[in-house]
């Protein structure tokens, strides 16, 4: 019975809603996140749930940390089935404010953490032909105002898990790229951003959405069971995405004025 399951960024938000999804179908969970305590809160939540498993402090920056957990899952669980990459960190800023280490902090953990995920437990999924998640955002394929790096590096995310779809298929490893919208969740407490009024906007986006944490999980479950690659939960999204295919241009038209709108009230914010 394959039933394990490896998870980034598990300490709270989505990370934590996917490991319950999971947990309720009696999995086994390795848990991982840069938070002990959430960690140690999931863990909890998840045994009371109906399933098990252990938690293991990782860094997703750090590759050595990476295979350690693999390593882990391997002594603990014999192997891995799902992994699901979703550790991230929210930002914004006009591209002008924002710095280059703003842009290594997001790549080296919205991106490239997902390519050392990949990478460190490659091996375990060619064994018991498993499947891949990785958690992008609408941001890859929408490219809002005053988030370049950010988008950047989600589409990143989407762009690798294409290219992983097409070369792992001989493996019959599965590949599944999820695009949630902003939803209700912590992702606002690592934000980083030039200035508190794009936080407020940020935050205001984030709040705005009527779907939680754990609806996502409940339809990331659903897709992934269907053999669906590109998971799209918000039908907001959705529709957006669709308009995009069609009719790029009145998609920029509309992101344009939201960034005049965004300028205006950064201004108002400064007086």
């Amino acid at each position: 019975m394959h039933n394990r399951m490896m998870i980034t960024g598990a300490g709270s938000g989505l990370g934590r809603e996917i490991a319950l999804r999971w947990a309720r179908d009696g999995w086994r969970l390795a848990l991982s996140d840069v938070s002990e305590a959430g960690l140690q809160e999931t863990l909890k939540q998840v045994r009371a749930a109906g399933g098990d498993g252990f938690v293991q402090r990782c860094d997703v920056r750090d590759y050595s940390q990476l295979t350690a957990f693999a390593q882990a899952c391997e002594v603990k669980f014999g192997g891995i089935d799902i992994i699901v990459n979703n550790a991230g960190v929210a930002s914004g800023g006009f591209f002008g404010e924002l710095s280059l280490e703003d842009w290594d902090w997001q790549i080296a953990i919205n991106l490239m953490g997902v390519v050392k995920g990949c990478k460190a437990f490659l091996p375990l999924l060619e064994q018991s032909k498993g499947k891949i998640i990785n958690i992008a955002s609408m941001a890859a394929l929408m490219q809002g105002p005053a988030m370049s790096n950010y988008n950047v590096a989600k589409a990143g995310v989407v762009a690798l898990s294409e290219s992983l779809l097409v070369e792992l298929a001989q493996q019959e490893i599965g590949v599944h790229v999820v695009c949630p919208s902003f939803f209700q969740t912590n992702l606002l407490d690592s934000f980083r951003g030039p200035t508190p009024a794009m936080k407020a906007q940020v935050g205001k986006l984030l709040e705005s959405s009527p779907i939680t944490a754990a609806q996502i999980a409940d339809y990331i479950h659903t897709q992934v069971n269907a053999g669906q690659f590109m998971i799209l939960p918000h039908e907001q999204g959705r529709m957006a995405w669709a308009l995009k295919q069609k009719n790029p241009q009145a998609l920029y038209d509309e992101m344009t004025q939201m960034a005049d709108k965004m300028r205006a009230k950064a201004k108002q914010g400064a007086h």
